[in-house]
């Protein structure tokens, strides 16, 4: 077997973390190297000599962002390459990444299938940048009608699952929906039962996967 690549996941959302680790970590030609929650955690793990061949990069962290942590990066360490993976599908700062040095950019909305695709391009030394217009959620309630009708999904649990795709957490849904916390609890743990899923990380993968 070839010689596995080296990823190293930087992002403060833990669910989504675990989600990428259950997706990229069972394949045969990556290897998770490190796990980062901000941009200086990130630096301080590639100062200690992980391996890494190719970083999973969010815009939007903490202490130090995305945009920023990728300039010390090409500074510091020019051979690893940086594929920014983010919920942002706004052309100013898919640009504003170009101009940072990043070697591609991908939404966390993409497949499993994409972001494969995305990964082995930008290891390979090319560039990756496809963007897609957000889709609004009227569209979005359609793509999921489709594939999760035999589930049995209210409409409510069908757009709280967009938002836990969105790496929301739950008290920024019940702000955005007007529920309390409870409820946004309660339709979770419905939405775990009725996909037959066993845990917060199953969830993202299987969003991921099902590119829903």
């Amino acid at each position: 077997m070839s010689e596995k690549i080296n990823l190293m996941i930087a992002d403060d959302h833990p669910l989504f973390v675990e989600g990428m680790k259950m997706i990229l970590g069972g394949e045969e030609k990556f290897n998770i190297s490190g796990i980062a929650n901000d941009g200086k955690q990130l630096l301080y793990l590639l100062t200690q000599q992980v391996p890494t061949d190719l970083i999973l990069l969010d815009v939007n962290m903490p202490n130090l962002n995305g945009l920023e942590t990728i300039k010390y990066i090409k500074q510091s360490f020019g051979t690893v390459k940086v594929l920014m993976l983010s919920a942002y599908s706004d052309e100013k700062v898919v640009q504003e990444a170009k101009a940072a040095g990043a070697d591609g950019y991908i939404l966390k909305s993409s497949s499993k299938a994409e972001l494969h695709h995305a990964i082995m391009e930008v290891y390979s030394g090319k560039s990756f940048f496809s963007v897609q217009k957000q889709i609004n959620y009227d569209d979005a309630f359609k793509k999921l009608d489709a594939f999760l009708r035999k589930y049995d999904l209210t409409k409510r649990e069908k757009e709280i699952l967009l938002y836990l795709k969105q790496t929301y957490t739950n008290q920024q849904i019940a702000e955005k929906l007007h529920l309390s916390i409870y409820t946004v609890e309660t339709h979770r743990k419905n939405i775990m039962q009725k996909l037959k899923l066993n845990s917060p990380a199953a969830l993202v993968k299987f969003m991921i996967e099902f590119n829903l």
